[in-house]
């Protein structure tokens, strides 16, 4: 897919994301949808009220009435397209710096549209039917727009239901954790603090002020962004810090010391505590040998898909369409499913299983039990198409020479036995991503330097 990528829509706005181009996806969305009513919602960018305008009056152009969520995060919105059988377009672009923004485009049922449908939306673009204006009615027939209030506050009611219900909300309120919060100024600003109170936690945040700008910190919640809450951990005598990205869909974790939780270890354990025998985990190519062993340990099995989202959400519904029991789902940057709840990433209910987890054992020890393997990236820049298929030909090439088990699902990933190395584009950035992992932390740089090497004197 050319347009929607890995995980949505995202541009810089102005250049690869103009308002113009947002109304001629939602105009082809709109068409393939062919839907009564759309919701609109949108992440704390400074950019996002325009081009939620955008959204909701193009929708309202072609006859659609436009439910305005405002700022709310993803998994909010998600769970406002289940709960009132409504698509939404969410104007965000999740972990992008704030120069950035960008679409998700929502099913009725919750979950991202998949693969097939997004491809009929492309479609409808390079025929010329998501021109600007195509499709517009009269001016009796416009779509009406109503504000929503209240989205928030319902979607954490039933994230502390779901809890109740599942007999966790209990466990973790009777052990008096104390939370360290991060929502890096994006839309969890607006429920998580709540939603971790109600859960019963005492709750201390940090960049908790909803802010467009993200003047504490960039969105991505990586290790180097998290100084602030691994402060605030140790200052606050926290159990746990837990950060979100800009749409508040992943969650990422600081133990009781202030030390960062590799997210390949978080989502080890939280597989731990779900798979069975039988059972199948989905992730992506450049899964973790810690999930290989947790699915093994299990008797599980382990369906890998191209990264992002969309992907793993289109794989989810095939295995589940036949049968299959897929408890858990996701990839180590904190982007974990649970299907049984919602087939979808949600960075509060992430959490919550964590602290669940923290019930019987501190944070540092549950990282201490998947700490066996050292994982490495890091990221080349490009210019333009032609730098980005020369160092994708060098990454080849050199691929195609290495004693290694090649896999192409996405980029090229080589295992070696005693570690891996993965070349790939992103999917939303102008980057070609580059990972290593092995048991031992010189053996992962040696292989991440030797396809760095490669990849970048390939340019």
């Amino acid at each position: 897919m050319d347009v929607f990528g890995s995980s949505g829509v995202r541009g810089v706005v102005g250049e690869g994301l103009t308002p113009a181009f947002v109304g001629r996806i939602v105009s082809a969305a709109g068409s393939v949808l062919d839907a009564d009513t759309v919701a609109v919602a949108r992440d704390t960018r400074t950019t996002g009220r325009m081009l939620a305008d955008v959204a909701a009056g193009t929708l309202a152009s072609v006859g659609v009435d436009v439910d305005r969520l405002g700022v709310l995060a993803t998994p909010g919105a998600q769970a406002y397209a289940d709960r009132n059988g409504v698509a939404v377009v969410v104007i965000t672009a999740s972990h992008n710096p704030a120069s950035y923004n960008g679409i998700k485009l929502i099913g009725s049922d919750g979950v991202e549209l998949p693969k097939p449908t997004l491809e009929r939306i492309e479609g409808r673009l390079s025929d010329g039917n998501g021109s600007d204006g195509d499709g517009t009615v009269g001016y009796a027939s416009v779509g009406h727009s109503r504000s929503i209030e209240g989205a928030g506050e319902s979607y954490v009611r039933e994230l502390l239901e779901t809890l109740e219900d599942e007999g966790r909300r209990d466990r973790i309120a009777g052990s008096g954790l104390t939370v360290a919060l991060d929502p890096g100024h994006g839309a969890g600003c607006l429920t998580s603090p709540a939603f971790f109170r109600e859960l019963g936690c005492r709750v201390v945040t940090v960049n908790a002020q909803p802010d467009g700008h993200f003047p504490g910190r960039e969105p991505e919640p990586v290790a180097d962004n998290l100084a602030d809450l691994r402060r605030l951990v140790r200052a606050s005598d926290a159990d746990v810090g837990i950060a979100h990205d800009g749409d508040a869909d992943r969650a990422v974790f600081v133990d009781e010391d202030g030390n960062h939780v590799d997210g390949e270890a978080s989502f080890a354990a939280l597989a731990a505590a779900e798979l069975d025998g039988g059972d199948t985990a989905v992730s992506a190519v450049n899964v973790s040998q810690r999930l290989v062993d947790v699915v093994e340990a299990a008797g599980a099995g382990l369906e890998l898909t191209p990264i992002g989202s969309t992907y793993l959400i289109t794989r989810i519904r095939a295995l589940r369409g036949a049968g299959r029991a897929v408890p858990i789902a996701g990839e180590g940057n904190g982007g974990v499913l649970f299907p049984d709840v919602r087939i979808a990433r949600d960075g509060a209910y992430t959490a919550a299983r964590f602290l669940d987890l923290l019930v019987d054992r501190p944070a540092s020890r549950i990282a201490a039990e998947y700490d066996g393997y050292v994982t490495r990236r890091r990221n080349l820049t490009y210019d333009d198409p032609d730098e980005r298929e020369a160092m994708l030909g060098a990454a080849e090439s050199y691929a195609r020479e290495a004693d290694a088990e090649l896999r192409t699902i996405d980029g090229y990933r080589l295992d070696y036995g005693d570690g891996w190395v993965l070349v790939r584009p992103s999917g939303t950035e102008p980057l070609v991503r580059l990972y290593a992992e092995a048991r031992e932390d010189g053996r992962a740089e040696a292989l991440l330097d030797g396809v760095y090497e490669a990849v970048a004197e390939g340019r």
